[in-house]
């Protein structure tokens, strides 16, 4: 293993509590506790050598510089991108920051360790845009589905449209965040921060249509529903959302599509439409407009347009 070795604790010296474990309870939401105990998992791999590890348990208070400034240069020789490094880096800062507030490191050792600068980096936001073609095509499937699942999924698919929301966002939606009178739905985004977001008249019906199917009591807006068409209140899983949009348009003959695939499309509408920068960023919960910028289509339509004026001197076919 090419990771500088990392002492072994001793069993005298097993912290009272693990750093890992209160890193991840600290986080607000169970998709941004997967993320992240993914990324310690895979850190733990490299430090170990041990395809099998986790992060539970290791002595993540004993990591000094020269072990995490070596971890960064695995990070990319293993081929991952800057910005899968860099997620990885914020995890693994992060843990290093409760080892100290446990008092298992030093204020200079935790900020010698946590001193990892981020991958600079510029990268068009992964995923495609999604086709109104293909979207009518799902919902008219969801419309001649008429077992609850149908009534749900259309909804679903209308919200992510019109709104821009995460996948984890909307499966964290209540009925109590639903306010018909406005079209309007209270989001919790990354970092628990809240913010409104609105339904196009169409969206809002599609909501409407399934609440009459799945009633008006308290508790998830969208929720699981087994074969036998009965409903379980409980939150769906960021998962079973996307699983649904690619359920749906893989049913109605249209190319595999994600839920960022209908936030990419839903910025770029937007963008497109004039409505200002600031008022996007706004809508979709970005913390810099840089982030929203970078899902402006405007720039590369305007490029293409500009090597369509050229033309490539010869007979054509010849």
């Amino acid at each position: 293993m090419n990771t500088p070795a990392v002492p072994e604790r001793r069993p005298a010296e097993q912290p009272p509590r693990d750093p890992y474990q209160v890193y991840l309870d600290g986080l607000p939401s169970p998709e941004s506790r997967r993320t992240m105990r993914g990324c310690l998992d895979r850190v733990a791999r490299l430090i170990t050598g041990d395809p099998d590890a986790t992060g539970a348990g290791q002595p993540w208070e004993l990591l000094r510089y020269e072990h995490t400034v070596r971890l960064r240069t695995l990070m990319r020789e293993q081929g991952w991108s800057p910005s899968h490094v860099n997620k990885h880096l914020v995890a693994l800062r992060r843990v290093l920051k409760e080892a100290w507030r446990l008092g298992l490191m030093t204020g200079e050792d935790y900020q010698r360790a946590a001193d990892l600068p981020a991958y600079a980096h510029t990268r068009v936001p992964a995923g495609r845009h999604v086709e109104a073609d293909a979207l009518a095509a799902a919902l008219g499937g969801c419309d001649d589905d008429h077992s609850p699942a149908g009534r749900r999924d259309g909804a679903l698919l209308a919200a992510l449209y019109s709104t821009g929301c995460r996948r984890a966002e909307v499966a964290g939606l209540t009925f109590a965040d639903f306010d018909p009178a406005a079209r309007s739905l209270r989001v919790r985004g990354k970092g628990d921060k809240e913010r409104l977001v609105y339904l196009t008249p169409e969206a809002a019906d599609r909501l409407e249509l399934w609440l009459s199917v799945r009633g008006r009591a308290d508790g998830p807006l969208f929720c699981p529903i087994n074969k036998a068409g009965r409903l379980r209140l409980s939150h769906m899983t960021g998962q079973a959302v996307a699983d649904i949009v690619s359920r749906r348009l893989a049913a109605a003959g249209a190319s595999p599509r994600t839920p960022h695939d209908f936030r990419r499309t839903f910025i770029g509408e937007l963008l497109d439409a004039g409505v200002d920068l600031a008022t996007a960023q706004a809508l979709v919960g970005h913390a810099s407009p840089a982030t929203t910028a970078r899902y402006d289509r405007r720039p590369e339509r305007r490029r293409r347009e500009a090597v369509d004026r050229l033309r490539l001197p010869g007979v054509p076919g010849r």
